[in-house]
């Protein structure tokens, strides 16, 4: 990389990290707390990637994507999963027209960030239709190919496994979305101001701060910033140690684990550590940003068995014994 493009480099990284911090004073006008959550959500759209918000209903999941939609400028569409909802409902129909034509009608999932809610309240035929879209940025209709328009995010919602009425996300599905991120409960400082905040009759608005083309130029920005050989190394190591019955796996995770992270966990491990240290106004990641973003990389990628699921060992407490 010649000095000029190392250069003009540095200067986006710098206007990236001004944004980032405007980005989060827009945000915290509308949601309170959730500044962990809100990181790490705005760390996938500069990525390119997916991420799967986890959390109780009333956590204002529907609010926060819509209100990062509106500041970043691109256009936002909604789907309610529902146990009746069809994979046309979601990617569109061939019409037969006037003129005895098909015409393709787009669904909903033509847009910029799409938020899937409650995704895990649909069968896995209806997640499914989300699969191409992630992966390859298009649909496939009855033998048509339909490009979508870029960039473009799935930000799905998901209720606890424990809740009536859902139905598991397939691992590959799982494993399509970059990070899960977890929203918790608001303190009880959090929760009366979002008590005043919600009960008057005007809400703050929020003004937009980038451009389709800005976040095109700082997913290209994150693609060229150079990663150190050793930092590659154990992100990739960190990945092959949650196998289980391999020669280098740890007896804690072959007691525990039936199916560890495939190579897509050590690629979005790269690429969280990228944007982690781009946010922290740092050029080049190290081993510590590997090691945290681990746990949104990781956690939904780990199959537990039944032994951990019957002595209540989660997958936050694997990870951290593996760190």
């Amino acid at each position: 990389m010649n000095n000029n493009s190392n250069n003009q480099n540095l200067e986006l990284v710098k206007i990236l990290v001004q944004k980032y911090e405007e980005t989060t004073r827009e945000i915290s006008k509308v949601i309170v707390g959730q500044d962990e959550a809100v990181k790490q959500i705005l760390s996938t759209i500069f990525v390119g990637g997916h991420a799967l918000l986890i959390g109780v209903p009333g956590l204002a999941k529907t609010l926060l994507v819509n209100t990062i939609s509106k500041i970043l400028g691109l256009q936002f569409n909604r789907i309610q999963f529902t146990p009746d909802l069809m994979p046309s409902d979601i990617i569109g129909n061939d019409i037969l027209t006037q003129k005895k034509e098909f015409e393709f009608i787009k669904g909903p999932i033509f847009c910029n960030v799409l938020l899937a809610d409650e995704i895990n309240r649909t069968p896995p035929k209806t997640q499914s239709a989300l699969l191409e879209a992630m992966e390859e940025k298009s649909v496939t209709v009855g033998g048509a190919t339909y490009k979508m328009s870029l960039p473009f995010f799935v930000l799905a919602t998901q209720n606890p496994i424990e809740q009536e009425g859902t139905y598991p996300l397939p691992e590959a599905q799982l494993d399509r979305f970059m990070y899960s991120v977890f929203l918790d409960y608001p303190n009880i400082d959090e929760e009366i101001d979002i008590v005043k905040r919600t009960t008057l009759s005007k809400m703050e608005e929020v003004k937009q701060l980038f451009s389709v083309t800005d976040i095109l130029k700082y997913q290209n920005l994150v693609l060229n910033i150079p990663v150190n050989d050793n930092v590659i190394r154990y992100a990739v190591e960190l990945v092959q140690k949650t196998r289980p019955n391999r020669e280098n796996s740890s007896e804690y995770i072959n007691k525990y684990i039936n199916f560890g992270a495939g190579p897509r966990a050590s690629q979005y491990l790269i690429l969280g550590s990228k944007i982690n240290a781009l946010l922290a106004g740092k050029y080049s990641p190290d081993i510590e940003d590997v090691q945290h973003v681990a746990n949104w990389v990781l956690a939904h990628r780990l199959v537990k068995n039944y032994k951990a699921e019957a002595e209540s060992i989660s997958t936050q407490h694997i990870i951290s014994k593996l760190l």
